[in-house]
């Protein structure tokens, strides 16, 4: 058992410093070696868990996006309206990215870089199925307009990122006033005008 901990931590170890490494300088500053020393291993140790480069960076991004998964539905019940149900979710991952801004800056890396290869990028979409699921309800209910996933993701999650990188910097306070007036923002830009009255009771 010590030892299933002690190759856990390591295994962990070796995440975060890369997450650390890839923020700090991007995928190509995070070498091997450089991931070794910061992780306290040997270089040799990180091939006992990651098969490449590549393959250790897949696993981070499926681990942040696991995380990032699991604060985000919560509260999901999928018994709910679609509207409260999208206000829990969009809140949820607004306050992760808020709390957790290293793996937020890491996961908006890897949505404007290839630094993630396709087949992991669409098995780190599975985690979100609940939403897309629940937009899908919203479109039949004609309360969420009929277009693209990928289009209602842009205009109503990607913005998040923006808001936190831009709080990081000083920018400006994302203070509740601030994240009312975005969700709102979110729900007008994927929402049908009309449709569905019953749901914003």
């Amino acid at each position: 058992m010590a030892l299933l901990q002690k190759s856990k931590d390591k295994r962990s170890a070796l995440l975060k410093a890369t997450l650390a490494l890839v923020n700090n300088g991007g995928i190509q500053s995070a070498s091997m070696a450089k991931v070794a020393k910061m992780a306290c291993v040997s270089p040799a140790t990180i091939y006992l868990y990651f098969d490449s480069k590549q393959d250790l960076v897949n696993q981070l991004y499926l681990s942040v996006k696991s995380a990032f998964a699991e604060a985000a539905f919560a509260a999901y019940n999928k018994d709910e309206r679609v509207k409260q149900n999208f206000e829990k979710i969009w809140h949820a991952m607004a306050c992760y990215k808020s709390s957790y801004t290293e793996e937020a800056s890491f996961l908006s890396q890897c949505d404007n870089t290839p630094m993630i290869d396709e087949s992991t990028r669409q098995e780190g979409l599975v985690h979100f199925k609940p939403l897309f699921d629940l937009w899908e309800q919203g479109k039949k209910e004609g309360i969420i307009k009929d277009v693209s996933p990928y289009l209602l993701y842009a205009y109503s999650i990607y913005p998040i990122a923006f808001l936190v990188n831009m709080q990081v910097r000083g920018n400006c306070s994302l203070n509740s006033a601030v994240i009312k007036q975005a969700f709102e923002a979110a729900w007008d830009s994927i929402g049908v005008v009309g449709g569905g009255v019953r749901d914003f009771k």
